[in-house]
């Protein structure tokens, strides 16, 4: 049975090359669609994962949660997305991105469905952990989509074009979240997002495909005449668990800094993201729907930076690390100036959320592009998924850690820590200061 469900998420099959005619005219089409059914995938993922942070508060009322409980329900599913980006990073480097990510989409919804109708603790944060592995099943099929598709020279406006979605489907869910719970109460914030996710699977497995080869097509590097000379002879080789691992991954010892620098970069990017709507009420004396917002503003505004910054990144010949750095060293100082803004003030905080979402998904979504410059695109959902499995022990750290803070010493205190952390992330990626994409 085992081996029955491993077959038929195996990579799609190569069919017989189409007519340079044929080939012409349906690359250009083929390449939209399957860059369409990434970013809409990659933005409803968001929707049924960023649901839980805009009502923890009304969660935590009505069921009597503590800031200690709804920590460890963020701490919970950031560890296993963390490491189900990983070990589902690596199943989808061996299937057919078009199965694995409906598949994925489907499971993600149940367990939303299976959260509104639970009231239990244990039950939340089983439901919310196994959800947060689930969603690993949705980096790794969207990342080898693109990377079979458009080729190395293409990649940071590509991935910074693409990179949108999340904050599109994250800024969508803060809002849609906070109104459903506001007319329907707290459960609708996962009944209605898993309904979204049920017709998104049924529209990913219509429009989604795995490999150029598999329709008939060239690959990308011939399509493109852009050859990392490196990998020229061997770029459509499948790879064994051994070669994925023992190659491309634990020996890299860039990899290993970029996953370093991960950690603090995913403590920076949840920081606000996670607790901003609760630090808002409680801080600030914003509703319940301006707290939902605020995750929109960051959202939205990180949006703007990974395309401005994405295309800078292909124009300094795929230096992505430096971007990150130019991109974070102010992002120290909008963290800090958000503890200094009175309460009265809340359109600068907005302001400041806006700041620092266009600046923070900069780093985010170039750990993700780094790991595929500095791996193959046969080991890219798995070198994205370890570096991402880092950043995700960085959210823990912060999902537990800020609200212990804030709850035994204050939210002024939290900041800090976050500024701190932003500082380390940054003296990480300065070693990766010249890095370029392989060959």
């Amino acid at each position: 049975m085992i081996n029955q469900v491993f077959r038929w998420f195996r990579p799609a099959p190569h069919t017989p090359r189409l007519s340079p005619a044929e080939v012409a005219r349906l690359y250009p089409a083929y390449r939209w669609r399957v860059f369409e059914a990434a970013f809409m995938a990659y933005a409803m993922f968001y929707i049924v994962r960023n649901n839980f942070a805009p009502v923890a508060k009304e969660i935590g009322e009505a069921l009597s949660y503590d800031k200690s409980m709804i920590g460890d329900m963020l701490a919970g599913t950031a560890i296993a997305y963390g490491l189900g980006k990983f070990v589902m990073g690596y199943f989808a480097d061996r299937s057919d991105a078009r199965k694995y990510i409906a598949i994925g989409m489907l499971l993600t919804a149940g367990l939303n469905f299976l959260f509104g109708t639970t009231a239990n603790y244990w039950g939340h944060l089983f439901l919310w952990t196994l959800n947060g592995f689930v969603q690993g099943m949705g980096y790794g099929p969207c990342a080898r989509g693109l990377s079979h598709w458009y080729s190395s020279r293409e990649r940071g406006t590509i991935f910074g074009v693409w990179n949108i979605s999340h904050n599109i489907g994250g800024g969508i869910a803060g809002l849609l979240a906070a109104k459903c719970a506001e007319l329907w109460g707290w459960q609708s914030a996962f009944y209605v997002p898993g309904i979204i996710a049920v017709l998104g699977a049924i529209y990913l497995f219509w429009r989604m495909r795995d490999t150029p080869q598999s329709v008939g097509l060239p690959a990308v590097e011939e399509y493109k005449n852009d050859w990392p000379p490196d990998e020229k002879e061997a770029h459509e080789q499948e790879l064994s668990a051994r070669e994925l691992l023992m190659k491309y991954i634990f020996p890299n010892k860039l990899l290993w800094i970029l996953a370093l620098a991960n950690v603090f970069v995913y403590i920076a990017r949840y920081a606000m993201v996670d607790w901003g709507p609760t630090y808002l009420k409680e801080v600030k004396g914003a509703s319940l729907t301006a707290g939902g917002f605020s995750t929109t503003i960051i959202e939205f505004a990180g949006a703007a930076g990974m395309l401005t910054m994405g295309w800078l990144s292909d124009k300094l010949g795929g230096r992505r690390a430096r971007v990150s750095v130019i991109a974070m060293i102010p992002l120290v100082f909008a963290f800090a100036a958000i503890a200094f803004v009175p309460a009265e003030l809340l359109w600068v905080d907005m302001v400041l959320f806006g700041v620092i979402g266009f600046l923070v998904y900069v780093p985010v979504m170039f750990s993700g592009v780094m790991s595929l410059d500095l791996t193959s695109k046969k080991a890219v959902g798995t070198a994205a998924g370890f570096v991402g499995f880092f950043g995700y022990v960085g959210r823990v750290i912060q999902g537990k850690g800020m609200g212990w803070v804030a709850q035994h010493y204050s939210w002024d205190a939290a900041l800090w820590c976050v500024v701190v952390c932003t500082v380390l992330g940054i003296i990480l990626l300065a070693f990766l200061w010249n890095v370029r994409p392989r060959g």
